[in-house]
C-alpha cells in the first residue's frame, strides 16, 4: 500500500484535476515493490489488461494505492490495483486549505496488468 498526497504540481487540467496517467504511475510503483519483494527484481511492466477511471482526483486529495499479486507464471506476474481517495481537498476558492476525511474511501481507479521478470 502506498499513501500519497496529490500536490498542486501534479494537477494537469483546469480546476486542479489530475491526469489518470499519474495514478497509473503509482500503480507502476506498487508493482515494482511487489516484484522486488517476491522475485528480488524490479521486472518490467508489459501491459494493463483493464483500467477503469471511476472518480476524479484533484490536487490536495490523499490516495491509498494498493496492489495484489493475483497470478504467478514462469516469468509473468498478474497484479490487480486499486486507488481510493481517503481525504478530499476543498475546492472552495474562499478556503483552499480546507479538507475532510471521507467517511468511506472512494474508489477512483481500478486496474489489472502483467509484469515480467528476467530468466
Amino acid at each position: 500500500m502506498i499513501r500519497v498526497r496529490i500536490s498542486n504540481q501534479e494537477a494537469h487540467y483546469g480546476g486542479g484535476l489530475v491526469s489518470g496517467a499519474k495514478i497509473l504511475g503509482y500503480f507502476g510503483d506498487a508493482a515494482t515493490e511487489i516484484l522486488i519483494r517476491h522475485d528480488g527484481d524490479e521486472g518490467l511492466f508489459v501491459a494493463y489488461d483493464e483500467v477503469l477511471f471511476l472518480a476524479p482526483v484533484y490536487a490536495g486529495d490523499f490516495l491509498e494505492v494498493t496492489a495484489k499479486l493475483e497470478k504467478i507464471g514462469n516469468r509473468s506476474r498478474t497484479i490487480s490495483f486499486q486507488a481510493v481517495k481517503v481525504i478530499e481537498a476543498s475546492r472552495d476558492i474562499s478556503n483552499p486549505t480546507k479538507a475532510h476525511v471521507l467517511s468511506s474511501p472512494l474508489v477512483v481507479t481500478k486496474a489489472s496488468g502483467t509484469c515480467v521478470i528476467p530468466k
